[in-house]
């Protein structure tokens, strides 16, 4: 061996000491990566459990708005129901009254010197609307030989009012349906006409009054905003 030079106890040293090192090297690198590797997993699951979470608030909250629209929807449709329930009951009560009302006009017309006045009066009050000398009055057959009896009267008290003098003409052909309640219908020619007939009247009467009588029935509605 040459002088200086080292014997083979100290280069196995030497190599023994180099292993050790790059041993000692090989395990702070293996425990850097696993500690990087560590890190960059939680931060990951991190993120990812925070998006995860996102969604699932994202779907409750879908989920609720959905709950409550449909509790919503479900409500409107129970309250639009009930207030057609409440409609429907009310139409019914007034369709009621109106057929009480017209189940009167038999008693009326069953009264025949009263009946009598008053075909008198609603056949003079269309000849005062149409101011005509010359019309055609038609009435229920069963009427016909009333209104004849009322006739020069009528047209005495127009010509009172209208200082003018009118023909009347009976339709001997063509009669007033039975359902019209009674009355009279005087026309001039085939284009102008005025219907005075019981059930035409009861049908204006209820017109007009029906705010009236639904206010007493029911009370104020909430949605109209006239009283006429």
């Amino acid at each position: 061996m040459a002088s200086g030079g080292l014997n083979d106890a100290q280069v196995q040293q030497q190599i023994a000491q180099m292993v050790a090192f790059i041993n000692q090297e090989a395990s702070e690198k293996v425990e850097e990566i696993r500690a990087k590797a560590d890190e960059e997993f939680n931060i990951e699951k991190a993120r990812i459990v925070q998006e995860e979470t996102l969604k699932i608030n994202q779907q409750f909250e879908r989920k609720a708005k959905q709950v409550e629209t449909q509790k919503k929807i479900e409500y409107s449709n129970k309250l639009n129901a009930a207030r057609l329930q409440v409609l429907k009951a009310q139409e019914d009560a007034l369709k009621d009254i109106t057929q009480q009302a017209g189940d009167k006009l038999e008693t009326i017309t069953k009264d025949k010197a009263q009946y009598k006045k008053l075909l008198q009066d609603l056949l003079t009050q269309c000849l005062c609307q149409l101011l005509e000398t010359k019309v055609t009055v038609r009435v229920r057959k069963e009427d016909v030989d009333l209104v004849k009896s009322v006739g020069d009267a009528s047209a005495k008290e127009f010509k009172e009012k209208s200082k003018l003098e009118v023909e009347l003409v009976y339709d001997a052909k063509n009669f007033l349906p039975e359902d019209c309640g009674g009355g009279v219908e005087v026309a001039v020619g085939d284009r102008i006409k005025i219907t005075n007939t019981l059930g035409k009247r009861l049908e204006l009467a209820v017109q007009q009054t029906m705010p009236a009588v639904r206010y007493h029935l029911f009370g104020e509605s909430g949605t109209r905003r006239f009283f006429n």
